[in-house]
């Protein structure tokens, strides 16, 4: 007889994997940094950042099992062949060895190490972290079918163990949280709307449709195979996974916010999360704080490595072996890595104001009823958001091109024509419309 659903043992296990590959260094340092910055709008600004940092990689988890893909390839080469493999390779390379994977060696380090290096021998300590970073998750991706123990069992429970220490600590202080701190920024005028842009930041919606598969793999690897009931069973793993991350998420925020009682606001949510360790632990809190960081990036990165070499190996079968795309994305991590943090962050930006309309779009028409769904919707669809995709691109792009004619005659055309695009969501109204005319399309085509 075939298994129709997972145990609890083992859906928890699921569960904690897919958490472990998701919460990566960026899904600390970002809630910190809204709580220090939004204070007294922390609510209302973390109700934003779960909306795109949590609701939107469930329903990209929701879309890959329900829609039957079983890859991102499968799903975005429903608009065409051509875009879905443009959609999947940058996809890959963003979340992959060009951004996301170097982010995690870089603000680990950033985070955990600086204050044990000489400033002189920065450079050579970001270098020999990072060697030693990548080295340690190469040898784990290449043996992928333990990635389920390895993240679910092991360094999941670690970082979780380690995170709640520092949460209870500050939980005891008696300051408890000050409502007369005020918000800055963007926080202080578009609290929610701001906090759905810092939730862009974490990659987890464009992570959510890479990790899909690793997770539908995970469930088969369980016994249960059906369609279906591999779909329920994606669902309900990734909704407890989600749940726990948007708990952390609040916790972390409101850590944020209690620490402005004692700090001034930091530069970054990386440099707060190390003064707040050290205000509570002192220098073991830095010890502890390098564990956690380390522990947290080396999971995600083990996943993404895994998640890029299956996709690009089943992309490209004549080319190289798994094992191969799996050691060229670390060296090209490893690589990246040693840029900094800084120009990491500044060139990713863009890419992601490209990438995550036209993945939201995809992840929403997966989710129509089926009745509604064909090439036209898809296509429709995509068509509409990618101009204004491109008009954020260009915004956000260096000044080369963001201040250059055409970039500054895009945007003026842009700010006259594309209602909330000067709260960067330009691109919602086109892609409702081009949903709606795909729909028209799909209809005519039927009758």
């Amino acid at each position: 007889m075939k298994k129709q659903s997972l145990s609890r043992s083992q859906r928890l296990v699921t569960a904690l994997m897919l958490f472990g590959l998701f919460f990566g260094a960026g899904n600390i340092i970002f809630p910190i940094f809204l709580g220090q910055a939004a204070a007294n709008q922390t609510l209302i600004a973390s109700l934003g950042f779960n909306l795109t940092a949590v609701g939107l990689p469930l329903l990209a988890i929701a879309a890959m099992g329900i829609s039957g893909s079983d890859s991102v390839m499968t799903l975005a080469s429903r608009v065409s062949k051509p875009f879905g493999y443009f959609f999947t390779i940058a996809l890959y390379l963003t979340i992959g060895p060009f951004f996301a994977i170097p982010r995690l060696a870089t603000v680990s380090y950033e985070v955990g190490l600086t204050s044990f290096v000489p400033a002189n021998q920065q450079g050579l300590g970001l270098f020999s972290y990072s060697l030693i970073f990548f080295a340690l998750a190469l040898f784990l991706a290449l043996r992928p079918s333990r990635i389920i123990e390895w993240v679910g069992k092991y360094l999941t429970p670690i970082f979780l163990a380690l995170l709640l220490v520092i949460v209870i600590r500050a939980w005891l202080d008696p300051a408890g949280l000050d409502t007369s701190q005020m918000a800055t920024g963007n926080f202080a005028g578009q609290a929610l709307t701001t906090g759905l842009l810092e939730g862009y930041n974490t990659m987890d919606s464009l992570a959510g449709l890479a990790f899909g598969i690793i997770v539908i793999k995970a469930i088969q690897d369980f016994g249960v195979k059906e369609g279906r009931l591999v779909a329920v069973e994606v669902v309900k793993s990734g909704f407890l996974a989600i749940l726990l991350m948007s708990i952390i998420y609040l916790a972390l925020a409101l850590l944020g916010w209690q620490s402005r009682n004692y700090l001034p606001l930091a530069e970054n949510g990386g440099i707060a999360l190390s003064q707040i360790t050290q205000h509570y632990f002192g220098q073991a809190g830095q010890v502890l704080l390098a564990l956690l960081m380390f522990v947290a990036c080396l999971k995600t990165a083990i996943g993404l490595i895994v998640a890029l070499s299956e996709t690009f190996a089943g992309m490209f079968p004549n080319l190289i072996s798994q094992r191969a795309w799996a050691i060229i994305a670390s060296l090209v991590g490893f690589g990246v890595a040693n840029i900094g943090l800084t120009a990491i962050i500044q060139l990713s930006l863009p890419v992601l104001m490209l990438l995550y309309p036209l993945a939201i779009v995809l992840i929403v028409v997966a989710l129509l009823p089926y009745r509604w769904q064909g090439p036209r919707v898809y296509q429709a669809a995509t068509a509409f958001t990618l101009v204004p995709a491109l008009v954020d691109f260009i915004r956000t792009a260096p000044a080369v091109l963001s201040e250059s004619g055409l970039g500054t005659a895009v945007q003026a055309w842009a700010t006259s024509y594309l209602p909330l695009y000067g709260v960067g969501f330009g691109w919602i109204l086109p892609a409702l419309i081009g949903i709606l005319v795909g729909l028209w399309l799909n209809n005519r085509q039927r009758a």
